[in-house]
């Protein structure tokens, strides 16, 4: 939809293609759907789910065994992010380093994405 070719819509880090690894085998799933929905208080939140079968209109990406699929919707919202997962001791849990988040609120669970305009310009690129 919003791919570029030759260019990956996300990329995986080594330690979150882990992660996904061992939640794809736990369960036997096909990988995890990202996505965007409505909510928070800046406006948008990430989605992760289980995903039993790819969705033909997914975009989807690999690395070492570990299977991202994006929701249509999200394609252009996620558009050159990293997903890594970091571990502390205080919490574990994925991160989405997005470029094209203009804002972020102070939690951290919701984020409000620079304007349709500046989003389709920057896919251009």
């Amino acid at each position: 939809m919003f791919s570029i070719p030759g260019k990956q819509a996300v990329t995986i880090t080594p330690a979150a293609a882990m992660q996904i690894r061992k939640l794809m085998e736990r369960e036997g799933h096909a990988g995890l759907r990202i996505g965007v929905k409505k909510g928070g208080c800046a406006g948008m939140e990430y989605t992760m789910d289980y995903a039993a079968d790819i969705d033909p209109n997914d975009e989807v990406v690999e690395l070492d065994g570990a299977r991202v699929m994006i929701a249509p919707m999200a394609q252009m919202f996620l558009f050159g992010t990293e997903i890594d997962y970091h571990t502390s001791l205080l919490e574990s849990g994925f991160r989405f380093n997005n470029p094209n988040v203009a804002e972020a609120c102070g939690c951290g669970e919701s984020i409000k994405f620079k304007d349709i305009d500046a989003l389709s310009a920057d896919a251009k690129l």
